[in-house]
């Protein structure tokens, strides 16, 4: 994203002086605004070229030139949101602007589609032995069971790479030999993989004591059995955005009861409903976490995650939660296995 006050011109300015300002920014476009920074417009060089071509002049006032019908998005979009719309309209600019209409970023095609590099590290915990898949886990790591041909840790792996991150631990446990003999260090994925070693189960947060040095930046938590297709980039931004210590991944999950319900005050009935649908937010086993919470993990002791954020809250920190609205999957069971290998592409 880029910031904007290069790209600025007012309304009285030539061609000739946009096209100047154009020419030195790399956005190839330029914003027209009035006094209050309020977006009137916005002049590319195509919108240049077509307008010489129709005869206007060099020292024609660019407000004759530039374009009324822009595209724009609200401060609260994201780069997901730019690049669907970019793709959309087969644009390469598009302006932010608050709700008094002024300019504040601009959004631009070649930086939102270049690989990114994300300073976070990812820890994925792949050290559970997988019981409830019973035979399927008796000398295969659940993490290693392969979906479409490629193991599920693979498989998140990727999709992490995907999404920009380079720095990854691994914590493993059971059968760790086969995920350390197929990952080695990473080099493979042009990454950097670290194990965290559990000499006994730790739980889905104890693992954390163990990290070699204390991150700079918000650490990637996320279960090693789990398929999904949530965008990191949001969840980054989200965290950012509600200032949160924790930010915990949810997934609304409805349970049907298969009778009439009786609601009751004492023994007098005031409302009968006929299965009635519940419907919760439950763990989706991906979470975001300020190095901060770091120092509640104790050290070496079995300590699974909802401990962790029980504790944070405890203290005052800010957990917030994500609601995952892709798709999402969390593979504990046989039957889970085979919907993963029907769902999932």
């Amino acid at each position: 994203m880029q910031k904007i006050s290069k790209y600025k011109v007012p309304p009285t300015c030539t061609v000739r002086e946009a096209i100047s300002v154009i020419d030195r920014g790399a956005a190839q476009i330029a914003l027209v605004v009035d006094h209050d920074a309020h977006l009137l417009g916005t002049v590319t060089d195509g919108d240049i070229r077509r307008a010489l071509l129709r005869g206007e002049g060099l020292e024609t006032p660019i407000e004759e030139v530039m374009h009324r019908g822009f595209r724009s998005l609200p401060v609260t979009a994201t780069e997901e949101d730019a690049l669907n719309l970019m793709r959309h309209e087969v644009i390469h600019q598009i302006p932010v602007i608050d709700d008094t209409g002024r300019v504040v970023r601009l959004f631009l095609l070649e930086e939102l589609i270049k690989p990114k590099k994300r300073p976070n590290p990812v820890v994925i915990m792949a050290g559970g032995k997988g019981e409830r898949l019973k035979h399927l886990t008796s000398d295969c790591p659940k993490p290693m069971l392969p979906v479409g041909g490629k193991p599920i840790l693979e498989i998140i792996l990727e999709q992490c790479i995907k999404a920009g991150f380079r720095e990854f631990y691994f914590s493993v446990n059971y059968l760790k030999e086969q995920i350390q003999d197929h990952f080695g260090n990473g080099e493979s994925w042009q990454v950097n993989i670290q194990y965290i070693e559990e000499d006994k189960p730790l739980g889905t947060a104890g693992a954390l004591s163990l990290l070699p040095a204390m991150p700079e930046h918000p650490l990637l938590v996320l279960n090693g059995d789990v398929l999904t297709r949530v965008d990191y980039g949001r969840l980054l931004h989200f965290h950012s955005e509600h200032e949160a210590a924790a930010t915990l991944c949810v997934r609304e999950h409805t349970t049907q009861i298969p009778y009439g319900v009786v609601r009751m005050d004492d023994v007098m009935v005031h409302a009968m409903e006929e299965k009635p649908v519940l419907s919760h937010y439950v763990n989706a086993g991906i979470y975001l976490l300020d190095p901060s919470l770091l120092k509640l993990v104790p050290s070496d002791q079995f300590f699974d995650m909802p401990q962790l954020l029980e504790k944070a809250m405890a203290q005052q920190y800010r957990v917030s939660a994500f609601p995952i609205h892709e798709y999402w999957l969390d593979i504990g069971l046989p039957e889970t296995l085979d919907r993963a290998h029907q769902e999932w592409r």
